[in-house]
């Protein structure tokens, strides 16, 4: 049995939808909303709550292999309860921060949480993305408006990993063997500017989308009112402020571990060009 959480996110679904065309299983997604539940025909969904860690047990009872984001919930109550149920083997989804900026808070969150899960005598797989393509989706309702797309750091660009790819590696790492007590960073094919992101979202919607660049301090009094002050400061260090040669790396891991090459941008845009219509 394979438990997928966060299943009907952008990680999860593309993860469910992989594993199943390929035939792997038993499969069970967990999710906090069934209702938003719309997995393939055969995979068992069921709700739970991260925040109450003891909704899981019903989801890992059986488990072999779980697939968990990290920092949704209690990460040291969920790796117990996994490990008391039986569960032999973790991929963990972490972030390339972990490596590029350890001196931000989120980056050491995430570390921590690297750090039980290869101490919990579970074998692990981390997984360390850069930027997800579906950031974008913060700009739907701005591009749905026809209003000018704002953001800092226009020409800053950082190699946006699709989610899918994410979950391609995912899967690898699920089902295939080589892969435990594996560190792998994620990253896109390519290097793409926020002004080359509302570009590619614009050409798939085929009509022009504005775009201004802002400031840093503009950007962080409108994130800081929604985010906290010092969530904004590190998402604008890993988006720009501080960006360093590692963050700006292309790594071919994608297409190393899964044999397909990593999706561009324009892609995800493509195929979620309805989220700004």
């Amino acid at each position: 049995m394979i438990l997928v959480t966060g299943a009907t996110g952008n990680i999860g679904r593309a993860l469910l939808k992989e594993l199943h065309a390929r035939g792997a299983g038993p499969l069970r997604g967990l999710t906090r909303d069934i209702a938003r539940a719309d997995f393939p025909e055969g995979v068992e969904a069921l709700e739970g709550d991260f925040a109450d860690p003891a909704s899981l047990e019903p989801a890992l009872e059986g488990v072999r292999s779980l697939f968990l984001v990290s920092r949704l919930g209690s990460d040291a109550d969920i790796l117990e309860a996994a490990r008391t149920a039986g569960v032999e083997h973790v991929v963990l989804v972490s972030s390339i921060t972990v490596h590029t900026h350890p001196h931000l808070g989120p980056a050491g969150e995430n570390l921590a949480v690297e750090q039980m899960l290869k101490a919990s005598g579970m074998a692990w797989t981390i997984l360390r993305p850069t930027q997800f393509a579906s950031n974008a989706l913060m700009w739907a309702a701005t591009v749905r408006g026809h209003a000018t797309v704002r953001a800092p750091f226009a020409g800053t660009a950082l190699p946006t990993i699709h989610p899918a790819d994410i979950a391609a590696v995912a899967r690898v790492a699920l089902t295939e063997p080589g892969h435990h007590g594996r560190t792998y960073a994620l990253t896109g094919p390519e290097p793409v500017t926020a002004r080359q992101q509302v570009e590619a979202i614009a050409a798939a919607l085929g009509r022009e989308v504005p775009f201004a660049e802002i400031s840093r301090g503009q950007a962080h009094a409108q994130m800081a009112a929604v985010f906290g002050a010092d969530a904004a400061d590190a998402v604008l260090d890993v988006t720009g402020g501080d960006v360093n040669d590692e963050l700006l790396m292309v790594r071919d891991t994608v297409s190393q571990i899964t044999g397909t090459p990593a999706r561009p941008f324009r892609q995800w845009a493509s195929e979620n060009a309805d989220a700004f219509r």
